[in-house]
């Protein structure tokens, strides 16, 4: 007796085992969360800044060359970057992977205000998740391409100095994503989402004055201060805040303000930050800042250099890529607090002012949508000439703000573990999806070129200068 299948019986068994498959590659990112949150805790506790992140590097490079990928290091002129691939052939799916720590942050993983004893750094926006998430989902998609016999290329990209230094941006300058197809990310934070949005744009900076040193008291008149011309200039900056558009941001501070109060100070620093939705009126307004400096300088008899650190896009939203990391992250779903957790939880949420969620927001996925962050990332470059699509996951108690004590605290216990093991499988989810979907990748690269329009070519806003190294030191 011969068994005849229709199309339809045949599409349906396909769909099951695909789904099953799926579903043992994200069971095995469960199975080694010891292993993971290990590796997380490791790197909370390496606490490197940005360009400086030299064990955080080296421990997530080993984590994948363990199990297979090809290394290369120091990419891009960046000690710190790297990338690992494995695989060969079309598609190229990038996972993106950050491991910088913000300075000013140290903290216990506790929920009171207790600093670490002789550390100046902490993982206070959960780059120490971040990286290992991403890392997880690779070697999930790794071991899921080998399973399945498929043809195709993850590749994990090691991103250092995202605070503020555009590691990112090198790389794509650099040419690292020309032949990637899709690009995957995901960031720390206090609720779970997958919508698409926006970000602002944003070039850094650091202005310095040269004067000349005096003694205060006793001959002022022959001293040209280097402070005197520091403040001029964030005077004149506060005046023309006025005068900017309601979206632009500025902020600065004063890094190096000499050395004591009877020198007239030789030195002075102040760094400085522009932001605004559109990339070309963050290249205006900066301009202006500058020739506030320039002007500080004439009027106090000093002489001024300045740096560009960095410089990062804003974010190129992807409708149809955001659409699969959604349905991705409802199949994961969010992840509930444990009594401790709770408790933990419950003694951080006393320290916010204001309103905040409930602690089983944890558990629950915002609705499908476009969205605004008020801050700027160096994953934009990117999103300009490749798709990309993000997701944000409830690492922190609900309610806490980014870049607080707070954040750094949840981000080193279960708290923060348990959600980097969602936004891991939710990333590889997404990835094989998309192996097996190439009309979705082609839907994404139509919708990126109708976006950035048929004439964009990109330069960069950090021109040609190299990685700025040093800009934490």
């Amino acid at each position: 007796m011969k068994l005849f299948f229709t199309p339809l019986v045949l599409l349906v068994a396909f769909v099951a085992n695909a789904q099953q498959t799926k579903q043992q590659a994200l069971n095995s990112i469960d199975s080694k969360y010891d292993k993971y949150a290990g590796t997380a805790k490791k790197i909370w506790e390496f606490a490197e800044v940005g360009f400086q992140e030299t064990q955080s590097s080296a421990l997530l490079q080993k984590t994948l060359a363990d199990e297979g990928f090809k290394i290369e290091a120091g990419v891009a002129g960046m000690p710190t970057a790297f990338t690992a691939t494995f695989g060969q052939g079309k598609p190229v799916i990038g996972i993106l992977g950050e491991f910088d720590a913000l300075p000013g942050v140290s903290q216990e993983a506790m929920p009171e205000l207790k600093t670490i004893p002789n550390q100046k750094a902490g993982h206070a926006c959960g780059h120490h998740l971040f990286g290992v998430a991403s890392s997880a989902s690779a070697i999930a998609v790794k071991n899921w391409l080998i399973a399945n016999r498929k043809t195709g290329t993850i590749r994990f990209y090691g991103t250092p100095a995202e605070e503020g230094g555009s590691g990112k941006v090198y790389m794509v300058r650099d040419g690292l994503f020309n032949d990637v197809d899709i690009v995957l990310h995901w960031h720390p934070g206090s609720g779970n989402s997958a919508g698409w949005g926006n970000s602002l744009s944003n070039k850094s900076g650091k202005f310095r004055f040269y004067g000349v040193a005096s003694h205060a008291a006793a001959s002022p008149e022959r001293g040209r201060s280097a402070l005197d011309a520091v403040e001029a200039m964030d005077n004149m900056v506060n005046m023309m805040r006025e005068h900017v558009s309601d979206a632009t941001r500025i902020h600065y501070v004063i890094t190096r303000g000499g050395e004591a109060p009877n020198v007239v100070p030789a030195f002075a620093e102040v760094y400085y930050y522009v932001r605004h939705p559109k990339r070309t009126e963050v290249k205006e307004t900066w301009e202006r800042v500058v020739r506030a400096a320039e002007g500080a300088a004439l009027g106090t008899d000093t002489k001024m250099t300045y740096e560009v650190t960095g410089g990062v896009y804003n974010l190129m939203p992807s409708e149809s890529l955001a659409k699969i990391m959604d349905a991705n992250l409802r199949l994961v779903g969010g992840f509930s607090y444990n009594p401790e957790e709770k408790e933990f939880g419950t003694k951080i949420q006393k320290t916010f002012t204001g309103e905040f969620p409930s602690i089983e927001t944890s558990n629950q996925i915002a609705a499908l949508g476009e969205s605004e962050s008020g801050g700027s990332t160096d994953v934009s470059d990117i999103s300009w000439v490749v798709p990309t699509a993000g997701l944000r996951i409830a690492t922190w108690v609900p309610g806490t703000a980014a870049h607080s004590w707070q954040a750094v605290a949840a981000g080193g216990t279960s708290i923060g573990f348990k959600g980097m093991m969602v936004a891991a499988k939710t990333l590889a989810g997404t990835a094989i999806e998309l192996y097996d979907s190439p009309q979705v990748i082609e839907s994404a690269w139509k919708e990126l070129k109708a976006r950035t329009g048929s004439d964009f070519k990109y330069e960069s806003l950090i021109g040609t200068r190299k990685p700025a190294l040093d800009y934490r030191k």
